[in-house]
Parts: C-alpha cells; sequence; structure tokens
C-alpha cells in the first residue's frame, strides 16, 4: 500500500471516530448529569449481553457504592486502532476499555503506548490475580474460551466428539461442520488435528497448518464469522459440530437446544480492564478496577455461564455444583491452551494474508 492510501486510510479511520465522539457527546449531554466529569467515567465495551452482565455486576453497584457514575460505551470488536487515533488526537471519549489481552499487548509492546500503568499490583484483590490474566497495564475481568460444540441429537447413540482430531475426523464423526473464518485458533486447531501436542503448538507450524485445513475445507457447510451466527447455527441444528465461543454455546444451552461441548484442547484467552494514555479520571478508573477485582464481585460471572473469573479465590464464593462448569476451575482451565498473544501480535499480518489467499483457492 503506498503513502497516500496509508494516510488517506488514516483520516478517514480519525474522521470516522470523531464522528463517533461527536454522536455520543450528544447523546450524554442531553441528559442531565448527577455527577461532574470527574466523577463520572466512560467504560467501553463489547456490548450486547456482555454489557447487560457488565452492567448489572460491575457498573450500577460501583456507581451505588461510590457516587462515581459509569457510562457504558459500545465499539467494534477489536478497538486498538480507535483507541490510538484517540490518544495520538489527544481526543479521548473513553477512560477506561474492557478488551482483549492481545489488544493490551499491541498497545503497549511497540515503541509508543497507549495505554495508562494501572499501579495496583499491591491492591489487596488485584495481587490475588495470576500474572497470566494481569499486566503492569491491564487487570482481568473474564477468561473466555474456544470449544468444540456439538448437537447432541445429531450423535445420538454415537460416540460424542472430543477434540479437534474428532473434528477433522469426518469418517467416525460424520455430520455438518462449521469452522471460524478467520486464523486466530483455526490454526492452532488444524496442527492439534495432525497431532501436534498442546505445549509444541508455537510457534505455529504454517506449512503443516495450511496441509491439515486441506483436508478439513472440502467438508466444511458453513465459514462463520460472528459468535450471534453460531449460536443460531447451533440453535437451528444447521450444523452438528463446531468451535465456538464457550458463551454462545451456553446461551444457546439456555435457550433449549441439546447442545453439548467438550472441554478438550480448549484455546482460552482474557478479556482486560485498560486505562486510555491521558485519561482525566486516572484515579476514578484505578478505583473501579479495585472494585471489579473483588472476588466475591468476580463470583457473580458464575451465573450467566461461560465467564470464567480470573481470580481462583472467587470460587469460594460460588455454589460447588457450579464451579465444574467454569472455564477457570482448575480442571476445566488444565485442559485448554492459552492463546499465545506475543506471537500472534508478531505474525497476525503474514497470517491473515495466507489464510485469506487460501479461503480463495
Amino acid at each position: 500500500m503506498d503513502k497516500s492510501r496509508k494516510t488517506f486510510g488514516r483520516r478517514c479511520a480519525i474522521k470516522k471516530i470523531a464522528l463517533g465522539i461527536a454522536a455520543l457527546a450528544t447523546a450524554l449531554s442531553s441528559k442531565p448529569s448527577k455527577a461532574s466529569s470527574a466523577q463520572r467515567i466512560i467504560v467501553r465495551d463489547a456490548g450486547g449481553t456482555e454489557a447487560e452482565i457488565f452492567k448489572d455486576i460491575f457498573y450500577k453497584p460501583f456507581q451505588k457504592a461510590t457516587g462515581i457514575e459509569v457510562a457504558s460505551v459500545t465499539s467494534e470488536h477489536e478497538p486498538s486502532a480507535q483507541i490510538r487515533a484517540m490518544v495520538e488526537n489527544n481526543k479521548l471519549f473513553w477512560d477506561i476499555a474492557a478488551i482483549s489481552s492481545r489488544a493490551v499487548l499491541s498497545l503497549t509492546a511497540r515503541d509508543k503506548v497507549y495505554l495508562e500503568k494501572h499501579e495496583l499490583e499491591n491492591d489487596r484483590f488485584v495481587s490475588l490475580m495470576p500474572s497470566q490474566f494481569r499486566s503492569p497495564y491491564s487487570v482481568g475481568v473474564n477468561v473466555y474460551t474456544t470449544v468444540l460444540a456439538y448437537r447432541k441429537d445429531a450423535f445420538k447413540g454415537r460416540p460424542l466428539p472430543e477434540t479437534w482430531k474428532d473434528f477433522w475426523n469426518v469418517k467416525d464423526f460424520p455430520g455438518r461442520r462449521a469452522l471460524r473464518r478467520h486464523p486466530c485458533a483455526t490454526i492452532e486447531m488444524a496442527l492439534m488435528a495432525d497431532g501436534v501436542a498442546a505445549e509444541n503448538i508455537y510457534p505455529l507450524d504454517l506449512d503443516r497448518a495450511f496441509r491439515s485445513l486441506d483436508r478439513i475445507k472440502p467438508h466444511i457447510s458453513v465459514w462463520w464469522t460472528s459468535a450471534a451466527q453460531t449460536e443460531q447455527l447451533l440453535q437451528s441444528g444447521e450444523v452438528d459440530l463446531l468451535p465456538v465461543w464457550i458463551v454462545r454455546a451456553y446461551m444457546a444451552m439456555k435457550a433449549g437446544a441439546p447442545v453439548g461441548f467438550s472441554w478438550k484442547q480448549h484455546i482460552y484467552d482474557c478479556g482486560e480492564w485498560a486505562i486510555l494514555k491521558g485519561s482525566s479520571n486516572i484515579q476514578a478508573c484505578r478505583q473501579f478496577i479495585q472494585f471489579a477485582s473483588n472476588p466475591e464481585r468476580q463470583a457473580s460471572l458464575a451465573a450467566y455461564g461461560g465467564y470464567g473469573p480470573p481470580t481462583p479465590d472467587a470460587f469460594q464464593y460460588i455454589d460447588s455444583k457450579q464451579k465444574t462448569d467454569l472455564l477457570t476451575y482448575p480442571k476445566n482451565l488444565q485442559k485448554g491452551i492459552r492463546s499465545n498473544d506475543l506471537y500472534w501480535l508478531k505474525h497476525q499480518e503474514e497470517i491473515m494474508e495466507r489464510f485469506n489467499q487460501w479461503m480463495l483457492n
């Protein structure tokens, strides 16, 4: 891409963000505020079900306990580019964001840092969180994962698929299949299906992965592109087995669909709170992170299914029957592999290009 196209693309991105900021500012200013700007924080989340859950567990209780108003904003799935543009132009409209650990790394691992250090390592709650779920710039809010899900009615009287090798085994596990139209996690699945041990997944052997994908490609009925689509595929019975974010598997089950899933070889990562560089409400954001990191509060995530509290101490506040259904329950977590964010940060562009070309062939 030449310099002029890059410049044009950057200007377009900045323009879109500016328009979004103006629209949200109008919406917020149209309502009387109980607090001054110093007593309000604006939190970015993924919207939808997640926003409703966070509102019940974190936003409303925090506001009630502290008097600090929380305004939530929804943005695109991966808002790293938006955050960079806001910080570079000194026009922040979010104070804090719930983003993936990979996004945190992309915003802090290069020359310029776009996030504030939270400085909460010694906080009584934050310090309880395992190091893999926090960094100097972020603190875990929930752990999520991709699992192999299936329709129970499609496998009635037959062995249930449990591993990615089973998913690739169309002879012994016949059925309509769906796969994500994105290389992240899909490449790891392909390697495990080909016999690579979880501890040897990284660095990714791309040639081997694409040979493995070549074998399953003719048997894929649907290439899914969104979380909502996977839930619909499970509920409708359009496909019989597919990799899916675990929250969507639970939602399909809650809706009454005969769905099951396997914990074996799940691929997990963490959603984290991160304060934008230059926020004028840093202390209030830190106070919010401390509040959200309370193990007893994190335990409330258990009621929603699929959300794993990142702090082990949260399990002492969770019903014993419910514990074993959660991702971060030790026996479940140890059956999976952690996505290597640093590897993907370095290689995502080249892998994405190769994957997209492979899809076209």
